[in-house]
């Protein structure tokens, strides 16, 4: 992982300039006035029925992570514990009230932010409102307003980085409509909660449009148009993902596609750079193979292709040594096997990065993931990330060990 804390852009998830406290409060304040737009029943009874079939959220994560990277701060250490605890109001009329808090607590300590003398595991300790929100949903329209997560498409360019122990959530408001084979999601972001307990003001306008009724798969446009509050910076990105399965006798062939366009302005200086993916798979026997390319462009190396609101670990590598693009662009060339055996979620990955602009050598990796769901409640998991440097970078393994238990 990179040791930096923060992303090297305009768009760094940087600590809010705002009093925090009223920032905290902001959901709070949300939620509690749009309650009283809602006409709950009048009748004490009936309110008390409302609350008592509502859903209990209370989950648990336990995780070993270690961070080994050839630098000069010493290996990491980190045994955290994630707890959620919330409440979610049954349906009334489609409206549904949640609120949820987030608290990350370490038993062992001996990583970065928490002591600077080791390397990074970004799971700083802390608490906040994870989610406080109102949601409705009915005949086709869903809307949710308040602190929420969004999960756009895969997760590549709008995600709530579920692997880190405190998630990115956005205080936003979000509105869709679902007919047939159509959906439309719109979403205005007011505020990013960053994995590092941060705030950052923003402006952003999402726009995902999927078809679904096409005979070989699923179309999607999108329009992210992100502006930081505080620094005026913009960065808007267009694109369009295709992604289909084709059965032929007992095998199924998968194939997924991607383009998207990107400019960035900040200041004076205005960037442009593009983003391709394709990949190629085939299922047969409960076993997945899949070979790929994705490519985070560069403008004549001056800048790299950005997804700051991405779910970034689930792409380039478990080591995250590509947090940021860098402004050589990124080539990525991968081969992954995944399956189940005995009730185990086996995978592994194999990556071979290079520079899009300079085709310079920037290492490798090996990703291995065994994964298990005991019953209903609880589950457990190995993961494991290995990366060899190229022409830059540094060395780096790292280990994860977890147990999870949701009720």
């Amino acid at each position: 992982m990179n040791t930096n804390l923060h992303f090297a852009n305009p768009f760094s998830l940087s600590r809010c300039t705002r009093t925090c406290g009223t920032a905290r409060a902001l959901p709070v304040a949300l939620l509690s006035a749009s309650l009283l737009t809602l006409s709950f029943p009048s009748h004490s009874a009936d309110l008390g029925d409302l609350l008592k079939s509502g859903d209990t959220i209370a989950d648990f994560r336990l995780r070993y992570e270690s961070n080994d990277t050839d630098d000069t701060t010493d290996s990491a250490t980190a045994l955290t514990l994630r707890s959620r605890l919330g409440y979610e109001t049954t349906s009334f009329s489609g409206f549904k009230v949640l609120a949820e808090i987030e608290d990350v607590r370490a038993v062992i300590d001996e990583y970065r932010p928490e002591d600077s003398n080791y390397d990074v595991v970004a799971d700083p300790e802390n608490s906040e409102f994870n989610r406080v929100q109102i949601s409705y949903a009915k005949d086709g329209i869903h809307a949710v307003i308040g602190r929420q997560r969004i999960i756009l498409d895969n997760a590549r360019f709008i995600g709530n980085v579920g692997w880190r122990q405190n998630e990115q959530t956005f205080d936003a408001v979000k509105l869709g409509y679902k007919k047939d084979d159509l959906n439309l999601v719109y979403a205005f972001i007011d505020q990013v909660n960053s994995i590092l307990f941060t705030e950052t003001d923003m402006s952003n306008h999402l726009l995902n449009i999927a078809y679904s009724g096409l005979s070989a798969g699923t179309i999607s446009g999108y329009a992210y148009l992100l502006e930081n509050d505080d620094t005026e910076a913009t960065l808007d990105t267009f694109g369009v993902r295709f992604n289909g399965t084709y059965t032929v006798d007992s095998a199924d062939i998968l194939y997924r596609a991607e383009y998207a366009t990107q400019t960035s302005e900040s200041g004076d200086a205005e960037f442009d750079a593009s983003y391709y993916l394709i990949e190629a798979g085939v299922k047969v026997s409960g076993l997945t193979l899949t070979a790929g390319n994705e490519t985070l462009g560069s403008d004549n190396g001056e800048y790299g292709f950005d997804t700051p609101l991405a779910t970034k670990h689930a792409f380039n590598g478990w080591a995250d040594k590509f947090l940021g693009t860098g402004s050589d662009g990124l080539s990525d060339t991968y081969i992954q096997a995944a399956g189940v055996a005995y009730g185990t979620k086996l995978v592994a990955v194999y990556h071979d990065y290079s520079g899009d602009d300079s085709g310079d050598d920037r290492g490798s990796e090996v990703n291995i993931l065994a994964a298990r769901k005991i019953n209903k409640q609880f589950s457990a998991g190995l993961k494991y990330a290995d990366y060899s440097a190229g022409d830059s970078g540094s060395d780096t393994q790292k280990l994860w060990l977890w147990g999870q238990a949701k009720f």
